[in-house]
């Protein structure tokens, strides 16, 4: 049955007036998730809340007090970077190893110091495993931490007052409100999930690349400590011999694992700006192909001494463990690398 002039013009008026008041709410919620008591951007001021690691974390988070955005940032900072200083010192009490633990845990404090900088740049409330947590714990009490590019949730469906009983059947069905909550919390469950993929993603990347600066530093720097030990006392004082279990033939081998440690750093580096799908199987495809050739290499030339060890069977069965231990992983990389190049060539195809 069509309708009159006049109950098209009803219905009309009515949906724009609830569209009209639901952007009018859209708009008053994102102003304000924008202002701050520190009178910038949130993103900017996000930023600057890891640029003087914890000393600007404790600075934002005493001075801005209306976007929980900006104070989860510096909360994070404060425990984040406040933890690795902390850990830093004490762990640099160590003797002979307290250095290389202060060493590398200024690498991960330096990668994760450049992350959170841009991910807070984006816009993105990235959460730092155990850190974030205890941040949200801190800033509870000031309300829901939102993300700065978009509301936290749609606004709630405006009532409309009851409409008359109509003889005529409407020309369209509106969604009932439980079937409209339902899919809203679909889609942020489902927002969620591809969040923390992509955070995990992130973070795997970070620590593959301190791992991979930590190799680098220690087997061109440090490969000596590598060794047999031995004590002997000398007028009542314990000296300790140390016989590298290396040759001189490492040489041979290091520029191939520097090349591969680097690599991997700029790989990873990619990743964590550019996440793509296809751009990551590539370059792990990559990774893995180096990763091959240097433990392959590090069979052929088998750099090793094990004769310093003074009990010959030891010492056998560790020239015969090490040999094994490079082959079992020289076949698991070909075969992880056997199965990226397939995925590869898959997802190329598609």
């Amino acid at each position: 049955m069509e309708l009159s002039p006049e109950e098209r013009r009803r219905i009309y008026e009515e949906e724009k007036a609830r569209i009209d008041a639901r952007e009018q709410v859209e708009q008053e919620r994102r102003k304000t998730s924008l202002e701050t008591s520190v009178g910038m951007e949130p993103n900017v001021a996000g930023l600057l809340c890891y640029l003087g690691v914890w000393v600007t974390g404790i600075i934002f988070f005493v001075l801005e007090q209306k976007n929980n955005w900006v104070r989860f940032h510096a909360a994070q900072s404060i425990i984040v970077f406040g933890g690795l200083a902390l850990a830093g010192v004490f762990l640099g009490w160590i003797p002979v190893i307290g250095a290389v633990f202060s060493v590398i845990i200024g690498i991960i404090g330096f990668i994760l110091w450049i992350v959170l900088m841009v991910k807070a740049y984006q816009g993105e409330r990235f959460k730092v495993a155990w850190a974030g947590d205890i941040a949200e714990r801190m800033i509870a009490s000031s309300g829901t931490i939102v993300n700065y590019q978009k509301p936290p949730a749609p606004p709630p469906p405006v009532e409309t007052p009851p409409e008359p009983r109509k003889t005529t059947p409407e020309p369209r069905e509106t969604p009932p409100a439980a079937r409209v909550g339902l899919d809203e919390k679909i889609g942020r469950k489902v927002d969620e999930y591809l969040k923390s993929r992509r955070e995990g993603r992130i973070t795997a990347s970070a620590f593959a690349i301190a791992w991979s600066i930590v190799v680098i530093i220690f087997f061109n720097f440090f490969y000596q400590y590598v060794a047999y030990y031995s004590a002997e006392t000398i007028d009542s004082t314990v000296v300790w011999t140390r016989s590298p279990f290396f040759t001189g033939e490492i040489s041979l081998w290091l520029p191939i694992l520097t090349t591969t440690m680097a690599i991997a750093i700029l790989g990873h580096i990619v990743l964590i700006i550019l996440d793509r799908q296809m751009l990551r199987r590539i370059v792990l495809f990559v990774i893995d192909v180096f990763g091959l050739a240097t433990v392959v290499t590090l069979l052929s030339v088998f750099p090793f001494d094990f004769g310093v060890i003074p009990n010959s069977t030891a010492a056998a069965a560790t020239h015969v463990a090490v040999t094994i231990v490079l082959i079992c992983i020289s076949v698991g990389l070909g075969i992880s690398l056997f199965v990226r190049l397939i995925k590869l060539i898959v997802a190329i195809a598609r």
